[in-house]
């Protein structure tokens, strides 16, 4: 029971909620996270990792994202989405689409985005959510992200219907509320669906009102999280060396590398740099294919 589970999650649950309704499906005590939060609003690609692929979701959390999004203009809200607290401001005046296209190339490529108040991030040890549902301050600072491309797919005052392909850490609500800002007529997140999280597309999510045996037979190897990553494969001696923390010779190359054993089992992540030196390390008996 090691790999990642790809689910389609549903609208008005959080991802913990997601990931407490599937460890039903699995044997008790196994370890089971996610790979970047969705809002309770949000649905689509929600990666779970189970047993020892939970020591590689950083890999997954920094893979590309993409997602649809319905943005409403003339209108504002306490969370920056159809959930909050909604403010319509009925005397602004609607944008042309010449306007509106001009306002979102500025959102294009690496820019320095505020997160919203109400997220999941840390302040002081605490959750900037719970922090603001009480009516505390909430101080984020502004930090990269980066936009690959938004597409307007239909823009019909007051909504905007987007696709938007994405990097780590990027709120899709900030960017509905800073692309209003630009308008001068304010923004909101209306609907959101992650579309997909790397190679794997919402499409391809099972329910959460899956049978158990269903679920599971759609477990996917660990390696799916080091797709394009070089393989080096090690002999019997060589693997016993480097889980002891030893490098093994390895001529060329650097960055990361998938390390496999002698059967072509995945059994680490290497570190190429002045040879193959070990970086995570899975137990005997976690190794997959």
């Amino acid at each position: 029971m090691n790999g990642f589970l790809l689910l389609d999650k549903p609208g008005g649950i959080t991802s913990r909620e997601a990931l407490n309704r599937i460890k039903r499906w699995f044997p008790k005590r196994t370890k089971i996270g996610h790979t970047g939060t969705l809002d309770p609003l949000a649905t689509g690609v929600l990666v779970a990792c189970i047993g020892a692929a939970t020591r590689l979701a950083d890999y997954i959390q920094a893979m590309p994202k993409g997602y649809d999004s319905r943005i409403r203009l003339g209108a504002t809200s306490s969370t920056d989405d159809a959930d909050g607290e909604v403010q319509i401001d009925s005397a602004a005046s609607p944008p042309s689409r010449e306007q509106l296209d001009a306002a979102i190339a500025g959102f294009i490529g690496t820019i320095e985005q505020l997160p919203p108040a109400f997220s999941a991030l840390m302040v002081g040890g605490r959750r900037a959510h719970e922090l603001a549902r009480k009516g505390e301050a909430v101080l984020l600072a502004a930090r990269p992200v980066s936009i690959t491309a938004i597409r307007v797919h239909q823009y019909e005052w007051p909504f905007v219907d987007v696709a938007i392909d994405c990097g780590k850490g990027t709120y899709i609500r900030s960017l509905a509320r800073d692309l209003g800002a630009a308008l001068g007529v304010g923004g909101m997140v209306e609907t959101l669906r992650r579309t997909h999280v790397g190679p794997f597309a919402a499409e391809d999510g099972v329910s959460l009102d899956s049978a158990p045996e269903v679920a599971r037979g759609g477990l996917l190897p660990m390696t799916a999280a080091v797709v394009g990553f070089p393989r080096v494969q090690l002999t019997a001696a060589e693997e016993m060396r480097f889980r002891q923390g030893q490098a093994i010779a390895f001529a060329g190359g650097t960055g990361e590398a998938a390390v496999l054993d002698e059967r072509g089992a995945f059994i680490a992540i290497g570190t190429l740099a002045k040879g193959l030196r070990p970086h995570i390390v899975f137990a005997r008996g976690s190794a997959a294919p």
